[in-house]
């Protein structure tokens, strides 16, 4: 046998033993194999990449339960007159009801009149003619409201005419002095707590911007 035939069988033989070695450590592949199975994704890292749209809007939900009727109105609102706010309203009803209230109870009723819609002030002025017909006076001290909580919303949309029920719980003194200066009524000294539930209304969308208040009641 010849030099050159004896290393072809050599070769040969390195050859097999090398592919013997990589089928066990590889091992071997037939037909259709199943692919990689992925790694787990954490469910909670996700979450925390996800953008939910066409979630609930927390300004309305916040003050009234998703789905209610008061919320279908508000989401309505919102539609007639983009630049409406849910907290932004509430905010303004609250030194509304301050300023309200005191220019009733001291017979101011021209500083207040803009807020006010026909009906309401002309039952505040026969309240505060009456007072002045009897030579009497309330001296009031506005103290601070504890609560003001939305209760309901309505909307007209054939007039785009929104109404909203706020509840009020404000804290004053006041006392009623007749034309000698003696208490009738009332004490300077003690806190009440007043509750009021009102409702303003306004036409959204219209270039007017303010909410007037069209009926009150406990």
């Amino acid at each position: 046998m010849s030099n050159a035939a004896i290393q072809l069988l050599v070769l040969a033989g390195v050859a097999i033993f090398l592919i013997l070695k990589l089928k066990s450590v590889l091992g071997t592949r037939e037909g259709f194999e199943k692919p990689p199975t992925p790694m787990a994704v954490d469910k909670s890292r996700r979450a925390g990449l996800e953008v939910i749209e066409g979630g609930p809007d927390r300004d309305i939900t916040d003050h009234v339960e998703e789905g209610s009727d008061a919320a279908k109105a508000l989401v309505a609102m919102k539609g007639a007159d983009q630049s409406f706010m849910v907290g932004e309203f509430l905010q303004g009803a609250r030194s509304a009801y301050e300023m309200i209230l005191m220019g009733f109870e001291k017979g101011e009723l021209d500083s207040i009149r803009p807020f006010l819609a026909d009906d309401v002030f002309n039952a505040f002025s026969e309240v505060v003619a009456e007072r002045e017909k009897k030579g009497l006076t309330v001296e009031a001290e506005f103290i601070g409201v504890s609560e003001t909580t939305l209760v309901g919303a309505d909307f007209d949309r054939s007039t785009s005419i929104g109404e909203m029920h706020v509840r009020f719980v404000g804290e004053l003194r006041s006392a009623v002095r007749d034309s000698a200066g003696d208490i009738v009524e009332g004490d300077p000294k003690e806190l009440k707590r007043q509750k009021d539930t009102w409702t303003f209304a306004r036409t959204l969308g219209s270039s007017d911007p303010n909410w007037q208040l069209v009926a009150t009641g406990e």
